[in-house]
């Protein structure tokens, strides 16, 4: 048997995660523009795949370390509007690093014949390290270790 395609993670850029992501008429609303909720969830999908690229994948730090990610504010700037079949990209990269928090950034662009193009939202999220009880957390050394990298390759 041939092998099988598989979902794409994405890939890292130096400490920056690039997921590439298709607007589907599912995300539309009647005017063929996303509906402003759907860049929340291509902002999740990507932020859960560069997490997966790093070592850090969801079912793994729920099974292992009892910890999960939960968003505690988002600030996003809508700056334009992708419609139905737009390709884009999510650019995900650690801001900041606390003992049970991180500041995440995340940028969507419009992807054209001649690379990045519009740029379509910009988000700022808080992101709480908790439990399954939902108290929060410090991450274990090694993970933070890892987020910590690449947060201090960004600059």
């Amino acid at each position: 048997m041939a092998t099988l395609p598989r979902p794409t993670c994405g890939e890292m850029d130096g400490p920056v995660h690039l997921y590439p992501i298709r607007v589907y008429y599912e995300e539309t609303d009647a005017g063929r523009m996303v509906y402003h909720g759907n860049y929340l969830k291509f902002a999740e999908r990507a932020r859960t795949e560069m997490m997966r690229v790093v070592g850090l994948d969801h079912i793994d730090m729920i099974e292992t370390h009892g910890l999960v990610f939960a968003v505690h504010s988002a600030d996003v700037k809508y700056l334009k509007q992708a419609k139905l079949d737009d390709e884009l990209l999510v650019q995900t990269h650690v801001q900041a690093l606390g003992g049970a928090s991180m500041t995440m950034r995340q940028k969507i662009n419009r992807i054209g014949v001649s690379g990045l193009e519009d740029a379509i939202a910009d988000l700022t999220l808080k992101i709480a390290i908790v439990d399954e009880a939902g108290r929060p957390k410090r991450l274990p050394g090694d993970l933070s270790a890892t987020l910590k990298r690449l947060r201090d390759e960004k600059g």
